[in-house]
């Protein structure tokens, strides 16, 4: 256009430009840019390599929104493996992102809020029995005990039965101990593990639950009542930690494993790879967090040995009163350190198996069993004499 302005040629114009002559006349006449004169690309360059299964898809999604892409890919390649390649996975990842977007269920809204780093740590309990992990072949029905810094997104989780305040004490100091450090608050719902109905209709923190923070230095702070958002953070962690597990036990090939604690084990090194990827975050956190400590002074490095203990220490808080259950736990951790530990757990396998109390006595028993008494014997007064007649004879016929 500005080569026409200097001189009205059109063959020159389009030399110096270089496009063709009728190309040129065709821009000159129009008056238009070649962008102007563009169309948007609305027609399909090549077939739907989803059109025929497209409805079932939809069906699938509809019943279970969760599934991803690549999950729904390898189904219909294990059905039709003539009929897809691997190149075809990012168009259907791109057709059910727009199905979510225009058809999919409705998120819930969870409205931004600004962590510090060190502010607080969210607990929460979430169900797992969707993973469908199995123990020797049996179903496994279990919860997990999460928590997580807001800030950093560092979680960690342990495996219980019911949201009571022995598995909640258990996730806290588990947490805590994994962690190192403390942050100024411990944030929890207004599960029952922590909190109770006090006469006012208020809801109220339990005297154990306070203890409990209270040997940790840290303050206990709840959410508002129906307002779940403020837990946003701990809820929306639970979806992203079971379907990371997800694809975790898709990518071991079978979900069945030989005991609970070999179930957790693999779950922590699950969650300690993904932590490894905070590191940076986590770091400004650990900067401000103080040292995990108690009240009485006294570090306890390794509280529960393994699920086995843990397990005894659950029976004896159902059974005796909470002071009463820690000596006698204290006993038994006492027991483990001066015998051997393998055989204390043992021990508790065998006294709980029997649906006995698993207090240190009985353990004791089982471990250390009473020796039984030698009987005093009488020993006979050896007469040498009687060797003296082996030296009787000719010496020279011996060898």
């Amino acid at each position: 256009m500005e080569e026409i302005e200097k001189h009205g040629r059109i063959g020159l114009a389009a030399m110096r430009a270089g496009m063709d002559r009728k190309t040129a006349r065709k821009y000159v006449r129009t008056g238009k840019l070649p962008s102007e004169l563009r169309k948007p690309h609305i027609w399909r360059t090549r077939e739907d390599p989803f059109a025929e299964d497209w409805a079932t898809l939809v069906e699938m999604l509809e019943e279970a929104p969760e599934l991803e892409a690549t999950r729904l890919f390898d189904h219909l390649s294990g059905l039709k493996p003539e009929a897809h390649t691997a190149g075809q996975l990012r168009t259907l990842q791109r057709r059910i992102r727009e199905w979510r977007a225009q058809r999919g269920p409705e998120r819930e809204i969870f409205f931004p809020q600004a962590h510090r780093p060190g502010e607080a740590i969210q607990t929460d309990f979430t169900h797992a029995t969707v993973l469908g992990v199995t123990i020797c072949g049996e179903s496994f029905d279990h919860q997990l005990c999460h928590s997580v810094l807001p800030f950093s997104n560092w979680e960690w989780a342990t495996v219980c039965h019911s949201e009571s305040m022995a598995a909640l004490r258990r996730g806290v100091q588990s947490t805590l101990f994994r962690l190192g450090r403390v942050p100024e608050f411990h944030q929890t719902d207004n599960s029952t593990a922590a909190t109770h109905d006090l006469r006012t209709g208020k809801r109220g923190f339990n005297e154990e639950y306070l203890a409990m923070m209270g040997h940790f230095g840290v303050k206990p702070r709840t959410i508002g009542v129906g307002e779940k958002e403020q837990n946003g953070d701990i809820e929306a962690s639970h979806g992203v930690l079971k379907r990371r597990l997800a694809q975790h036990l898709l990518l071991r090939g079978n979900r069945d494993f030989e005991s609970e604690e070999v179930y957790e084990r693999w779950l922590w090194e699950k969650i300690e790879a993904a932590n490894r990827l905070r590191q940076a975050k986590l770091a400004e956190e650990l900067a401000v967090l103080a040292p995990v400590c108690g009240g009485s002074g006294v570090r306890i490095k390794v509280l529960f040995p393994s699920l086995t203990f843990r397990r005894a220490y659950d029976a004896l808080t159902e059974r005796l009163d909470a002071w009463k259950a820690d000596i006698e736990y204290l006993r038994i951790l006492h027991l483990a350190a001066s015998t051997m530990e393998s055989e204390v757990e043992t021990a508790l396998e065998l006294v709980m198996d029997a649906g006995e109390c698993p207090v240190a006595d009985a353990v004791k028993r089982v471990v250390a069993p009473e020796k039984i008494e030698v009987p005093a014997l009488e020993v006979p007064t050896v007469d040498l004499t009687s060797y003296d007649s082996l030296l009787v004879g000719d010496a020279g016929a011996c060898p």
